[in-house]
């Protein structure tokens, strides 16, 4: 499939408040990439009993003519467009995005004729697609944040397509790009407090040395960027989260798995707890099988 140099973003009754459009729009302005909303009405809704097919579709079109007002409004240069579709909504919109560049959704949507994107539909969105998909809390405004994008590492050594999208990120924005990895010591090591000391120096130190030799080689590929590694202990969602949040951060950027015919079920336990807590917006980068 040919990638089309679009953006797309899941929008519903409560666009105005959530941060998924805003985040869409500066990055639309930033790529010159225009965007496609996508509006998702939840195909047991509209033949729910009680409820009328034509004032469902009256309320979608009402919502996708003044989003596209807001789009054109924010650059009328950019080809942007509205779509209204009818469909399981995380599905619909993993698929729908799937030749574009990126997905943005809101993570706590409210419609005004049922919850779109909340909770569980953000998190099944950033499982079934196959672009980055970007989740932006309620309210986030871009403007009010001038702190880094924080990637987070692990020791799989499949970190480049994640490390390349936050640097990419970074340098459209003129920010800092921040290294995070967060470790512990396996739970087999129950050895008295001065051992433990000990192996957990030498373990700081080891990641250390070995996340510096990684920035070092980004910092040849992207010479304009400030990069930075920060190494620390602890639990790896507390550990990302408070990065984040100490730092002001732009975006957090995490890895997903591999792509698998054989389950929906991709995201790891970190870059799921991140997701579900996070206060600024997290981008998920699956590793397709090719990028391995």
């Amino acid at each position: 499939m040919t990638k089309q140099p679009v953006i797309h973003v899941g929008v519903d009754g409560s666009w105005r408040d959530t941060g998924a459009l805003e985040w869409a729009l500066q990055e639309s302005l930033i790529r010159k990439a225009p965007l496609r909303a996508i509006h998702v009405i939840d195909e047991k809704l509209r033949y729910a009993p009680y409820w009328e097919p034509k004032v469902v579709d009256d309320a979608a079109i009402d919502l996708v003519g003044e989003v596209q007002q807001k789009m054109t409004n924010r650059d009328p240069v950019l080809d942007h467009s509205t779509d209204i579709v009818v469909g399981p909504p995380a599905s619909t919109l993993a698929a729908l995005a799937g030749n574009g560049e990126m997905l943005v959704v809101g993570r706590r949507g409210m419609s005004t004729v049922k919850r779109l994107l909340v909770g569980s539909t953000s998190e099944a969105v950033a499982n079934l697609a196959t672009v980055p998909v970007i989740v932006v809390p309620d309210g986030w405004k871009p403007a009010d944040h001038t702190g880094p994008v924080v990637v987070g590492l692990d020791d799989s050594g499949d970190s480049e397509a994640a490390i390349e999208f936050a640097a990419t990120a970074a340098a459209e924005r003129h920010a800092k790009l921040r290294l995070v990895n967060v470790w512990d010591l396996p739970s087999i090591y129950s050895w008295d407090a001065m051992n433990l000391a000990g192996v957990s120096d030498e373990w700081s130190r080891t990641a250390e040395e070995h996340f510096e030799a990684i920035a070092a080689q980004w910092r040849h590929k992207y010479p304009e960027l400030t990069i930075e590694v920060e190494v620390r202990r602890g639990h790896a969602v507390d550990g990302l989260i408070a990065v984040s949040e100490a730092a002001d951060a732009h975006l957090l950027v995490v890895g997903g798995r591999h792509h698998h015919k054989v389950t929906a079920v991709l995201l790891g336990s970190v870059a799921r707890g991140v997701l579900q807590h996070a206060t600024c917006p997290v981008a998920v980068i699956h590793l397709t099988k090719e990028d391995a």
